[in-house]
């Protein structure tokens, strides 16, 4: 069967099932189409080029390693996504273990009546392209906390739930309620300022 599929047009599933077989040629094939993806992901949670490539190097490699175990519950770019994500989470904790805490992540350890508040964003970006929206969005997320960034992105872009969220960053609920509060208000305030700028 191997010998006969054209791999341009195949299908996710089927490239899956032939290079679960040991076809590599099938497995570059799911490389080419999905590695943008990966590194977006990576980049996105590290903001750093390097980190990124190697996360996303490395998170190939387990997947070519892992995919016999790959049932297709998920497609498959949810599950190697997956897979770059805790990546970035264990690159992440190994940089944390050389910074000393800072008081805002203090702050939102102890937890405050924010936590509970409901969620207020305007729309500061009412009005702009939708490439220099998408510009802007990914600079403001550079300016936030890894914590803080690292919540948004598993929140918004992954759609984890907050439950799921908290187990993959090791931390409460209540504290990964607490993150997404405060990325968001700054988020939206970033947003607003590189608007203002505009007009100057």
């Amino acid at each position: 069967m191997s010998a006969k599929l054209d791999y341009a047009v195949a299908d996710d599933r089927v490239l899956v099932q032939v290079a679960q077989r040991g076809d590599v040629a099938a497995f570059e094939e799911l490389v080419a189409r999905h590695r943008d993806k990966v590194y977006s992901r990576a980049f996105s949670m590290l903001r750093h080029e390097q980190e990124a490539l190697d996360v996303s190097q490395e998170a190939w490699i387990k997947a070519w390693q892992r995919l016999g175990q790959f049932q297709q519950e998920s497609g498959f770019t949810t599950w190697v996504t997956r897979i770059v994500i805790n990546l970035c989470l264990d690159q992440l904790r190994r940089r944390k273990r050389g910074q000393a805490e800072s008081v805002e992540e203090l702050e939102e350890e102890s937890g405050g009546v924010e936590r509970y508040l409901p969620v207020v964003v305007g729309n500061p970006s009412e009005g702009l392209e939708r490439s220099e929206l998408r510009k802007r969005i990914d600079d403001a997320l550079g300016r936030l906390s890894v914590e803080h960034r690292t919540a948004l992105v598993l929140l918004e872009f992954e759609e984890l739930e907050y439950k799921e969220i908290a187990e993959r960053m090791k931390c409460s609920l209540g504290t990964v309620m607490s993150r997404i509060f405060y990325a968001r208000r700054k988020l939206a305030a970033l947003l607003r300022d590189m608007k203002r700028e505009d007009y100057r």
